[in-house]
């Protein structure tokens, strides 16, 4: 199978564009000085998930049935912090300490949000902004985004009953910038850890979520507006009370 090469650490015999001294790419891609800001409860403020460990690991699953509830926008700023809270800037700001792991502090990550219902919030597209922990308004008026979202995941018609839609994106060239060829296994590793703290913030919180990477390319990454090259949509969760 030709694909298993990507699974193997390539030997790196090009210098990378750090090594070159080549300027860090952002952490985070930018948005207009005037752009809506929508403010999310700060952590120190969330009292929410004071379960145990070993009980949200236990109750870890699946779900593709919910409530017709929403969530709070307490519940999703728990659901963000916990999936790309930024605990700390470093190295002169250069780069993030987060709540999940990633190769060199690179977080090539963003995350956007189908937002269907959550109380306090519109319903709509936003971009969640980790370092200021603040959600950036895109687009709240598309009434289309439940079904448009369910025929870009090839017509899986629970996709649409969610309250939110969660879908991760990549900005390669944050992890290439250090890491060169060696970036793809690392950037894909690295959505993986995003998620399961999704499931496990899920199961603190008596709400439900289910990975999704069944879906059309082209059309989600036209969806949340992304030019699929210099930024690229990779894997999507969706959530609902149970």
């Amino acid at each position: 199978m030709e694909y298993r090469k990507y699974l193997k650490n390539p030997i790196l015999e090009d210098e990378t564009d750090q090594m070159k001294g080549l300027p860090i790419p952002p952490i985070q891609k930018p948005y207009p000085k005037d752009a809506k800001l929508i403010d999310l409860v700060v952590p120190e403020n969330i009292k929410l998930g004071n379960i145990s460990l070993i009980k949200a690991i236990n109750n870890r699953e699946s779900h593709r049935n919910y409530l017709k509830s929403p969530l709070t926008i307490e519940e999703l700023s728990f659901l963000l912090w916990t999936t790309q809270g930024v605990k700390k800037l470093d190295r002169g700001g250069l780069v993030t300490l987060r709540t999940v792991p990633s190769g060199g502090a690179m977080h090539p990550y963003e995350t956007y949000l189908i937002i269907n219902r959550v109380n306090e919030i519109p319903p709509g597209l936003y971009r969640y902004l980790a370092i200021e922990h603040k959600l950036l308004t895109l687009n709240t008026n598309e009434p289309e985004f439940p079904s448009k979202i369910v025929e870009v995941c090839n017509r899986q018609a629970f996709i649409g009953t969610a309250a939110v839609v969660f879908i991760w994106s990549c900005r390669p060239y944050r992890t290439e910038w250090r890491y060169g060829d060696d970036s793809l296994k690392d950037i894909l590793i690295g959505v993986g850890h995003i998620c399961q703290n999704l499931y496990l913030a899920c199961s603190a919180i008596d709400a439900g979520t289910c990975a999704i990477v069944a879906y059309n390319q082209k059309e989600l990454d036209d969806l949340i507006n992304i030019d699929g090259e210099y930024e690229i949509a990779l894997y999507l969760a969706i959530i609902g009370k149970i």
